[in-house]
């Protein structure tokens, strides 16, 4: 068995934090009622989310129901991740890359652009297409909003925006230009991501298009692929396998780490709620901890014996590249704006994320 697949397939643990997202944002969410959603990226690790939401929410009774069009070119998405949505009559999957001009031969009303080479070990590895679908496939959404006369669009920008950011800009704010490396081993990613914002702001300004921006902030969670090359995918496979926690570097870094269920019930909010062009933060910051705590919490996770913790000099020579120090984002605005609060603590986080790779391991 794959357990790089079938890590990405639906579980048990997936449909609580579905449940637990529309228990939260149901009522926003009736604005969907008798529309069409496009979710690009669908079978990635976040936008599959907003496909099982909207599956989810029309199985609760949304009369009319939302349609829901799921768009991934499988590159880095996994198509076992929503193969148990397959033949209903609302969600309908198309096989596209929207980094060149779609036609979806429908009409669409909301628009979630999630579609990216997220991964750091992916999109060094495919350099040129990340920069493709983040600035190329930007612009064709944006054009599609543009024309079908999209209610709102949502894209799904990155904290790494930020790049290294100066001591004074922690936690970060929405205002704060970055400090990012435009020739790094990031850049390809770092970069495209910023264009995109300025592609969306300038289809604002010209044509009025409704998008707002979302930056996630080392979102995780269930549904995550093992070979994803971050953190803590690495550290869930090892716990998996029963194997070392291997850290390449010293462990003192830290993250603001967000739970996959608290960062789709900000996005879904910002989609409805929020105003055009608006910008904003979503993640955790409430739970900054160092990589070395991390490990921790996944050692106590995976119960006795427990699994040693080691260090390692990375094979990749810039692993550590511009990889900053300390990330964590202030949220004032998302929380003035959409009456948000982070619910689940890493430790809770991980715990279910563990559990969520052991259901998918026995199927």
């Amino acid at each position: 068995m794959d357990r790089n697949i079938t890590s990405a397939c639906h579980t048990g643990v997936i449909a609580e934090d579905v449940d637990a997202v529309l228990d939260d944002v149901g009522g926003t969410l009736t604005a969907l009622r008798g529309t069409t959603l496009l979710v690009t990226g669908a079978q990635g690790f976040l936008c599959s989310y907003f496909v099982e939401t909207v599956a989810a929410l029309n199985d609760r009774g949304l009369d009319p129901p939302c349609r829901v069009v799921a768009a991934d070119n499988l590159r880095t998405g996994v198509s076992e991740r929503l193969s148990h949505l397959t033949g209903r009559p609302d969600i309908v999957f198309r096989h596209v890359d929207v980094s060149r001009p779609v036609d979806f031969g429908e009409r669409v009303d909301w628009i979630i652009h999630g579609a990216s080479v997220a991964s750091p070990s992916f999109y060094r590895r495919h350099p040129l297409e990340t920069i493709d679908v983040n600035a190329g496939g930007t612009r064709h959404m944006l054009n599609l909003a543009r024309s079908a006369q999209a209610k709102g669009m949502l894209y799904l920008s990155t904290s790494e925006i930020y790049g290294d950011p100066d001591a004074s800009f922690i936690p970060t704010p929405e205002d704060y230009r970055g400090y990012v490396s435009c020739t790094g081993p990031r850049a390809c990613y770092d970069e495209s991501k910023r264009l995109a914002e300025t592609l969306c702001q300038t289809y604002l300004s010209l044509y009025e298009v409704p998008v707002k921006v979302v930056r996630p902030f080392n979102v995780y969670g269930p549904g995550q692929r093992l070979d994803d090359g971050r953190i803590i995918p690495d550290l869930m496979r090892a716990a998996l396998n029963r194997q070392p926690l291997v850290l390449f570097s010293d462990g003192r870094a830290s993250r603001a780490f967000c739970y996959v269920s608290d960062a789709i019930r900000a996005m879904w909010r910002v989609l409805i709620e929020a105003p055009k062009g608006a910008i904003f933060n979503v993640g955790n910051d409430e739970s900054e901890t160092t990589i070395v705590d991390v490990a921790r919490h996944v050692q106590r996770a995976a119960g006795p014996p427990t699994l040693p913790t080691e260090h390692r000099i990375s094979p990749d020579a810039q692993y550590l590249t511009d990889n900053p120090r300390r990330r964590l984002p202030d949220l004032s605005r998302l929380r003035g704006c959409c009456s948000w609060q982070p619910k689940v603590t890493l430790a809770d986080g991980l715990a279910r994320t563990l559990r969520s790779y052991q259901e998918a391991s026995r199927l």
